[in-house]
C-alpha cells in the first residue's frame, strides 16, 4: 500500500468501526436519526403542522404524518425554490437536484441542503472509498485519476434564489478540494449539456491519462469505454489504462453488462463495486466483494421505513414498517425521511432484504415499473435475472430492452412483448424466447401459474429493436446521458407503442 492509501485507511479505521456496528446497533442508530430529524425540523412550517415537538416515538410519527410523494410535497418545494425559509427544512435551500424520472417529462426538483450533502452524499463517497481500500490494502487508487461520468444538466439558475442541475453537477459544485484533485475530466467538460459532444470531449480529455477507477451508470459508461477504445485503436481497456482497478457502478443492474465489461477489461485485477445513490440520498454500498447485496447505510441523516409492495395496490392506506420489523425475502417500497427536507417520501424503488444483521439488500425494481396485467406480478428483478439466464443459454448479449403486456381480446388472454436491442444476437430468437419464458417461470410462481396451460398468458414475444433505438428515444426526450434510463417494464403499452413506432423508422 502506498503512503496515501495507508494514511487514508488509518483515518478511516474509526469510521469503519461505526459501520461494522450496524448489525448490533441498527435499531438504535435509526431511532437516533429520527430524533435528530424531528428536533431539527420542529420549528418549520411542516414540523408545526404535524406537531413534531410532541412526537415521542416512531409509532406517533407514523400515525401523525401521511405517506408523501413528490406531487404532495411539490407545493412546499416550489415555495422553497422561491426563497422561503423554514418550510420543510429550517433554512433557505439554494440547491436542487433536477430529476426528470424515466417516463414523466416534468422535472422534479429535490432539495439539496448542506446537511444532506455532508451527512449523506459525501459520507457515502467517503465510505465507498474507505470500504474499497479496506478490502484492497495494496491499492494505489489515490495516486490515479477517478473518471466520473455524471449527468447531462449543468448547474443553472432557477431564479435569483436557487440553482438546479443533475445531482452529479450539484455535487461537483460543492465537493471538497482534495476530491477535485483526484477526479477527471475537468469541470468544464463534465458539465457540458449536450451528451454526444460531451462524450467526445471526455474521451479526448481522458484516454491518455492514468485512470485508476471509473464511476457511473453501467450503460452510459459502456458507451464511453467503447469510444475510448475506438480513439485509442485498441480492443482492450487494460492497454489504454493499465492501472485501472475498479468500476464503482450503480443506477441499473450490472449483471447484464458484466460479460461485456469483462471482455473489454480482461484483467484479473479488475474489481466492481456497487453503490445505491439517487437525487434523494445515498442509501447503500456493496461492503463485501464476495456478496452482491448492499449494506443499508443507517447513519446518513435518513430514517427508513418500508411498505410491503402488496399494499401499494390495495384499497386500504398502506402500513409502513420500521427497520426492526422487516423480513428477508419480501419486496418493500422505501419511505425516506431525510435531512434534505423529505418526510415519509415514497422514492419509488423497491428492495428485498437478504440479511438482517446487518441489514443487506438487493434492489428489486420500481413501484411504477412492473407488469401485473394478468396477475403475474412481474418485477424488474425477475426480468433482469431471466434476461441474464437467456443470454447465458443462447450466447446472446443484450444492450437494452423493455417489456409490456399485449392483450389478445378475442382469446381473453394475452402475452408479454419484449423489445430487445442485442449487442450479440442469439442464433435463434425462438430459443431465446423459450429460455426467457422458462427462467421467468422458475423465478416467479405467479407468472408460472398464469403460463400453466396458457390459462392467462401465452409465450412471450421477442421483437428485435434496431441498433440505437433506445438511445434515439432518450435523445428525442432530451434524456441522453448521465442518470437517465428507459424503463425495463411497463404495465401499459404507452412506452412500447412509442418505441415500436420509432423502431419502424430510420435513425432520426
Amino acid at each position: 500500500m502506498n503512503f496515501l492509501s495507508n494514511g487514508f485507511s488509518c483515518l478511516y479505521n474509526r469510521r469503519l468501526r461505526t459501520v461494522e456496528s450496524y448489525g448490533r446497533q441498527g435499531d438504535d442508530i435509526q431511532q437516533a436519526q429520527l430524533n435528530m430529524l424531528l428536533k431539527k425540523a420542529e420549528g418549520t412550517e411542516w414540523g408545526k403542522r404535524y406537531h413534531y415537538a410532541t412526537i415521542q416515538d416512531y409509532a406517533a410519527y407514523a400515525r401523525r404524518v401521511p405517506v408523501q410523494t413528490y406531487e404532495t410535497l411539490e407545493p412546499y418545494i416550489s415555495r422553497m425554490i422561491r426563497g422561503e425559509e423554514n418550510v420543510l427544512w429550517p433554512s433557505a435551500v439554494r440547491w436542487y437536484a433536477r430529476s426528470s424520472g424515466t417516463t414523466n417529462a416534468k422535472s422534479k426538483f429535490i432539495p439539496v441542503t448542506p446537511e444532506i450533502l455532508r451527512l449523506c452524499h459525501y459520507r457515502g463517497g467517503y465510505d465507498t472509498l474507505g470500504l474499497y481500500l479496506h478490502h484492497h490494502p495494496h491499492s494505489r487508487l489515490l495516486t490515479r485519476k477517478n473518471l466520473i461520468l455524471g449527468g447531462s444538466h449543468s448547474p443553472s439558475p432557477i431564479n435569483r434564489k436557487a440553482h438546479c442541475g443533475d445531482l452529479s453537477a450539484v455535487l461537483l459544485e460543492n465537493i471538497p478540494q482534495w476530491v477535485k484533485l483526484l477526479r477527471t475530466p475537468d469541470k468544464r467538460t463534465i458539465l457540458m449539456d449536450e451528451w454526444e459532444k460531451k462524450l467526445a470531449a471526455v474521451v479526448e480529455h481522458t484516454w491518455r491519462q492514468d485512470v485508476g477507477s471509473l464511476s457511473g451508470i453501467p450503460s452510459w459508461m459502456l458507451a464511453l469505454v467503447k469510444a475510448v477504445l475506438k480513439r485509442a485503436d485498441s480492443d482492450s481497456l487494460t492497454d489504454v489504462w493499465p492501472n485501472l482497478e475498479v468500476f464503482f457502478h450503480g443506477g441499473v443492474n450490472f449483471e447484464p453488462y458484466r460479460t461485456q465489461y469483462q471482455a473489454l477489461i480482461p484483467s484479473e485485477g479488475m474489481n466492481y463495486m456497487e453503490t445505491y445513490n439517487a437525487s434523494e440520498g445515498f442509501f447503500g454500498i456493496q461492503d463485501d466483494p464476495a456478496d452482491p447485496a448492499l449494506l443499508l447505510m443507517l447513519d446518513y441523516g435518513i430514517f427508513y421505513e418500508f411498505l410491503p409492495t402488496a399494499q401499494l395496490t390495495g384499497s386500504e392506506p398502506p402500513a409502513a414498517l420500521p427497520l426492526h420489523a422487516v423480513k428477508t425475502g419480501e419486496n418493500y417500497a422505501i419511505l425516506l425521511s431525510t435531512c434534505g427536507g423529505l418526510w415519509r417520501y415514497l422514492i419509488g424503488d423497491t428492495i428485498r432484504f437478504t440479511s438482517l444483521k446487518p441489514h443487506k439488500f438487493v434492489i428489486s425494481g420500481r413501484t411504477v415499473h412492473f407488469i401485473n396485467a394478468f396477475g403475474e406480478e412481474l418485477v424488474v428483478d425477475n426480468a433482469e435475472k431471466a434476461i441474464l439466464t437467456a443470454c447465458r443459454q443462447t450466447g446472446a448479449e443484450v444492450r437494452a430492452y423493455t417489456a409490456a403486456p399485449l392483450f389478445i381480446l378475442d382469446k381473453a388472454k394475452g402475452r408479454h412483448q419484449w423489445l430487445v436491442e442485442f449487442e450479440t444476437p442469439p442464433a435463434s430468437i425462438p430459443d431465446f424466447a423459450l429460455a426467457l419464458d422458462q427462467a421467468l417461470q422458475s423465478l416467479n410462481s405467479d407468472y408460472e401459474a398464469k403460463r400453466y396451460r396458457q390459462i392467462a398468458l401465452q409465450p412471450p414475444e421477442i421483437i428485435i429493436a434496431r441498433e440505437h433505438l433506445f438511445l434515439d428515444w432518450l435523445k428525442l426526450k432530451g434524456k441522453l446521458g448521465g442518470q437517465h434510463k428507459v424503463p425495463r417494464l411497463s404495465n401499459n403499452r404507452d412506452l412500447m407503442n412509442e418505441l415500436l413506432a420509432l423502431n419502424s423508422q430510420n435513425n432520426p
